[in-house]
Formats: C-alpha cells, sequence, structure tokens
C-alpha cells in the first residue's frame, strides 16, 4: 500500500476516535445498564443497590460515622457501610482521603465532602474512581454512581434495572489506599483532625 494512503486511513481513525469523544487505549463499544443496577465494591466484597445518574460528575457513597485520622502524615477516613443483606450490621472500611468537595445544597447551606477513590464492579467493568462520602440513609439507594465510574464504558437504559449482575476481578495492585476493618465505635481510631478504567471478566 503506497505511504500517502497509510497516512490518509491513519488521519481518518484518529480524526473518528477524537470524533467519538474515546481515548485510544478506550473501548470502541460500550456496555448498556440499567438506571438500577446491583454493584460491587472491592476489595471488600460488598455488594450495594445503586442509581446510575448520568447527570452527577461524581459518584457518592452512603458513609456513617465517619471518623477522620492520619496515617504516615496523609489524611485517612474511616467509615461504616451498611450490609444490604443484614441492615442491621454495618461494615467498617478505610480510604485516602485524595481532596475535599464543596457541595451548595437546595437549602442554599455549603456543605464540605471528604472525596476518596474507590473501585466499583459494575458488571464486568471494573473501574477505580472518586467517590464523595455523604449519608445517604434517608435516600432510596446507599450508592450514585456519576459519569467519573461510566465515562465512555457505560450507557444507561433508564428504561432497564438490574440487567447485569456484578463479576470483576480485582487487578493486582489495585485498591492500594484501601483497608477492611470490624464496625466499631469512632472514638477507637484516637483520630487526629485534620484514579483509570478496566473491562474485567471473571473467570469460570
Amino acid at each position: 500500500m503506497y505511504p500517502h494512503v497509510l497516512r490518509s486511513a491513519a488521519l481518518l481513525l484518529s480524526l473518528f476516535v477524537a470524533s467519538t469523544g474515546l481515548a485510544a487505549d478506550e473501548p470502541a463499544t460500550r456496555s448498556i445498564f440499567g438506571w438500577v443496577e446491583r454493584i460491587e465494591i472491592l476489595p471488600e466484597g460488598i455488594s450495594l443497590k445503586a442509581k446510575m445518574d448520568t447527570g452527577a460528575t461524581t459518584s457518592s457513597l452512603n458513609a456513617l460515622n465517619k471518623e477522620r485520622f492520619r496515617r504516615d502524615g496523609e489524611r485517612w477516613i474511616a467509615f461504616d457501610i451498611i450490609d444490604s443483606e443484614t441492615p442491621d450490621k454495618k461494615v467498617r472500611l478505610e480510604r485516602r482521603i485524595t481532596r475535599y468537595v464543596r457541595i451548595v445544597r437546595h437549602d442554599g447551606q455549603h456543605q464540605r465532602r471528604p472525596v476518596v477513590t474507590i473501585g466499583l464492579c459494575i458488571g464486568s467493568i471494573y473501574r477505580e474512581e472518586e467517590m464523595s462520602l455523604i449519608d445517604r440513609t434517608e435516600l432510596n439507594y446507599q450508592a450514585l454512581v456519576g459519569r467519573n465510574h461510566m465515562a465512555g464504558v457505560i450507557v444507561v437504559d433508564p428504561a432497564e434495572t438490574f440487567t447485569q449482575s456484578p463479576h470483576c476481578e480485582l487487578p493486582e495492585g489495585g485498591e492500594d489506599n484501601a483497608a477492611l476493618l470490624p464496625a466499631v465505635g469512632p472514638s477507637a481510631y484516637g483520630a487526629a483532625p485534620v484514579a483509570g478504567w478496566r473491562h474485567l471478566a471473571r473467570g469460570s
């Protein structure tokens, strides 16, 4: 094939990728999910019902009994997740704080929320992205999956729910900033005040 033909083909391919908004290492096809799906927090394996919200920039998670502390000079936070299988039972998690986000509520009040990186398994898609920690106890779903966990790999069908069960494997080295602890009172910490996509299928 002539060099000028190869150059033209390469140019057309790059224009197609740019027009579709795909990065060079992103898949050309996307998986379709419903507006409510069951997801899994890894590596802990906590299963939750989540709302898939394309209107939200960042995902959020129901986090109770939050306690901030420092570890090796970095800001961390411990918090409880309600076990969906046993609502009276809570699971204690730890994550390193990546930043804080300032939210303006509908009543005009400001709220400062800690943000952490959490790996979510949605269908066979595993992605580590930021989630803000808030009290979603009064809301219908403990987790809200925003565009940062869906961009480039997930399309939401508002007419569907629970289309795929989570079935991912945690990649080697994934969630290095995570720790799983038994649920305990915040006072036990003596606290001082103070992200890419992967598409993985679990082997049979």
